[in-house]
């Protein structure tokens, strides 16, 4: 039996898990004591059995090596039976995902603060997904959180570390470490989801595309899946080497961070299909030569398409979406006569309605898209899925945009995001807002009046848990909207949200420029929420 360690600690403040896990700065990290008490934490809470198996891995940003050795002393102290790692120390957050699923792992520590930047100077993060795969659900955060208020204690092994790059089997005390190749159990469930034949005929046809990495995790799968199986031309991927500091770019596949991407898509030799993802490799931009699809319209798109695909055919359950996300999806489920489910943001939301069988698949605004073939949104997953119907249909995105704006309908959208604000202040300006609710209903914002306004709370349908505050919506009498939200994902300041959206019919002008049909929205924000005098801020930092 080897000993186990035990190290006094104290509580750090500020430890709760936001919407994806605990994310800080690197220098917050390095703290002594401060990663070791959140695994602690988490150690403590989920208790697990005896012959457990852990799953670790991260997108390789800075700092990524030298926690997960922490972590494989301290679950070997926690009496986990063995831990998978991925070699490197790389694992994409949905390969993450399957890996748990795929070998019966008890859960999983992924390390990543997804896209945000890496380096010493910049991000870091860790979250625990439990045994479907999924991220932990409130009820287990909650509980994490409960705990790192009041550790005295962390334990551990005197051990060496382990060579996380060499494949093959280590121990740990007791505990058996193994290392295993990161991409080919991920490559291979893609292969069952898709015609990888029939992509793999279009592109032997001629048919091009980009995909750019953003020097994060998802490089090696893209490597692997779009180069190697489906014989895309060496290149097709670009940025394709996980680096620590992401080659001191921000990745986060939008159209501020992926602009190069963007002006190739939009030139005369443009590829026929342009795509990204980020940090973690959950989160993917499409763009089409000429066409760029938002990711609530992808999404939509996706949804009527899906069966195409030959792991989805005769089984498309239902549709969830985050709230924030533009109602295209819902229009589509509207069409099938299947449901479509309104959660808060946050992937976790998802995971009992895929336990359940209730949906299929599933996206965010914010990039992220999935299916229940893994419990997390999963980038490289959008894409293939978009290859599999773009080959099948035998049309361009272009032409797919239009003609399914032309069936549903078209809901312009945009988000406006007013990044690193006053904590304070942002926190005030939502509690006013919230206050005004009761006497927003009946007002007018130049020619758009208030049909309704609440702060949006879900009640789950599974297990009926309910989750509250989760940002705060103003309906309009033409059905536009505008919803007001505090983020969960930066580590410094406050990120206010800001979601704008406004549908038109079939019949309508389904091929206009987004900013012009929003001007109405736009104009309405400032006068609902008193950004500016609250923050001092007149325009927003990013807009997508």
């Amino acid at each position: 039996m080897t000993p186990i360690v035990i190290v006094p600690t104290s509580p750090f403040e500020g430890q709760a898990p936001g919407t994806s896990g605990l994310r800080k700065k690197v220098r917050v990290f390095q703290q002594p004591n401060y990663a070791a008490n959140f695994i602690q934490s988490v150690f403590d809470v989920v208790k697990p059995a005896p012959g457990a198996m852990l799953v670790i891995g991260g997108d390789g940003r800075y700092y990524n090596r030298e926690v997960i050795q922490l972590a494989i002393r301290m679950a070997a102290a926690a009496g986990y039976a063995r831990v998978i790692v991925g070699q490197g120390g790389i694992l994409s957050t949905p390969a993450a995902s399957h890996v748990i699923r795929k070998y019966g792992a008890s859960g999983g520590l992924i390390l990543s603060a997804s896209h945000n930047p890496g380096g010493p100077d910049e991000d870091f993060g860790i979250k625990y997904n439990i045994a479907n795969g999924g991220p932990a659900p409130e009820s287990v955060t909650g509980a994490i959180h409960d705990r790192t208020t009041m550790i005295d204690r962390w334990q551990t092994v005197e051990a060496e570390d382990i060579d996380l790059d060499q494949i093959g089997e280590a121990a740990v005390g007791d505990m058996v470490v193994q290392v295993i190749d990161p991409v080919a159990d991920y490559a291979d469930l893609m292969e069952t989801l898709f015609d990888f034949d029939e992509i793999r005929r279009i592109v032997a046809s001629g048919f091009s595309m980009r995909f750019d990495a953003m020097s994060a995790v998802t490089g090696p799968y893209a490597h692997e899946i779009l180069e190697k199986r489906l014989g895309f031309a060496p290149g097709t991927v670009v940025n394709g080497t996980p680096l620590e500091d992401f080659g001191g770019h921000h990745p986060d596949p939008n159209l501020i961070h992926a602009r190069d991407l963007y002006d190739v898509m939009m030139g005369a030799d443009a590829p026929d299909l342009g795509a990204a993802s980020d940090g973690d490799g959950d989160r993917n931009l499409i763009i089409g030569r000429g066409r760029y699809v938002t990711p609530s319209d992808s999404l939509a798109m996706l949804a009527a398409n899906i069966e195409i695909a030959p792991a989805y055919r005769g089984r498309l359950a239902g549709i969830a979406r985050s709230m924030p996300t533009s109602g295209a999806a819902d229009r589509v489920a509207e069409a099938f006569g299947i449901p479509c489910y309104e959660t808060p943001t946050g992937w976790k939301f998802f995971g009992n309605l895929l336990d359940a069988g209730q949906v299929t698949i599933c996206g965010e605004e914010s990039a992220g898209t999935g299916s229940d073939h893994v419990r997390e949104k999963d980038g490289l997953w959008a894409v293939l899925l978009w290859l599999n119907i773009l080959a099948v249909r035998g049309i361009s995105v272009d032409d797919l945009a239009k003609a399914h704006w032309a069936r549903f309908g078209r809901n312009y959208y945009a988000r406006h995001d007013y990044e690193a604000i006053d904590k304070p202040a942002a926190e005030a300006l939502m509690a006013e807002l919230k206050a005004s609710l009761p006497t927003l209903a009946g007002k007018a914002f130049g020619p758009l009046t208030v049909a309704h306004a609440d702060s949006f709370a879900y009640t789950d349908p599974v297990d009926h848990s309910v989750s509250e505050n989760q940002g705060v919506r103003v309906l309009f009498e033409d059905g536009s909207r505008v919803v007001f939200r505090l983020s969960g994902t930066g580590t410094q300041g406050a990120t206010l949200r800001v979601y704008l959206e406004r549908y038109e019919p079939p019949s309508g002008h389904i091929l206009a420029d987004t900013e012009a049909m929003l001007q109405l929205q736009i104009a309405a924000v400032d006068p609902i929420a008193g950004i500016a005098r609250h923050t001092g801020r007149t325009l927003p930092d990013v807009i997508t």
